[in-house]
């Protein structure tokens, strides 16, 4: 085959080139993605490689747009490349699930069910006692890793289905700890007995 006359095609042209520059749009903009969720959760190693290879990959699709200014094709495959490359990233992201978080839930209705399935797992609660909009509540805290927090969501709105809870993520924290019966009075001052203990 000759490869010379095959890069001045017009099939190449207007369908294998535009194609490469979407995939590599695609690959360059999820590890930008991913190089991005590595800095916010402190993972200082990885996010200056993936910032490399990202940095890397871009140079060869703009280095292909240049050459190529005349051809509509590439600026729509490097647009669709851009746009496709967010959603696996953000995707590729949710099936890493890195990190911990913490969940905050906030009950009008009795929460001794959920607080003793919580801890029966192994997972460490914090509760307190506050005053809302229509009355007094209870304020229940954990800190999980994401991976868990389905599992988490499920056991929250079968003990109190009209419970409100909110989840932030968590860039750092402490060795994880395992909270007694004892020392449950100890642990209700702090945030820092609230870890689960791993398995």
């Amino acid at each position: 085959m000759d490869w010379s006359a095959f890069y001045h095609s017009a099939t190449f042209a207007y369908i294998v080139l535009p194609l490469l520059i979407f995939c590599s749009r695609i690959v360059d903009v999820s590890i930008g993605t991913m190089r991005v969720i590595f800095i916010t959760k402190g993972y200082r190693w990885l996010a200056p490689l993936f910032g490399f290879f990202e940095v890397l990959i871009w140079l060869v699709a703009m280095s292909q747009i240049m050459k190529n200014l005349s051809n509509v094709f590439c600026y729509i495959a490097y647009a669709g490349g851009f746009a496709t490359g967010n959603f696996v990233g953000m995707f590729i992201e949710r099936k890493m699930a890195l990190g911990v978080v913490l969940v905050r839930v906030i009950t009008r209705t009795d929460a001794s069910a959920l607080v003793a399935h919580l801890k029966s797992r192994n997972y460490g609660v914090t509760a307190v006692n506050a005053e809302g909009l229509f009355g007094k509540v209870k304020i229940l805290f954990t800190i999980v890793k994401r991976t868990e927090l389905a599992t988490i969501i499920e056991t929250i709105k079968r003990f109190n289905p009209q419970a409100f809870y909110s989840i932030e993520d968590i860039r750092q924290v402490s060795e994880p700890v395992r909270v007694s019966s004892e020392a449950e009075p100890a642990a209700q001052g702090g945030l820092l007995r609230m870890v689960r203990v791993g398995k």
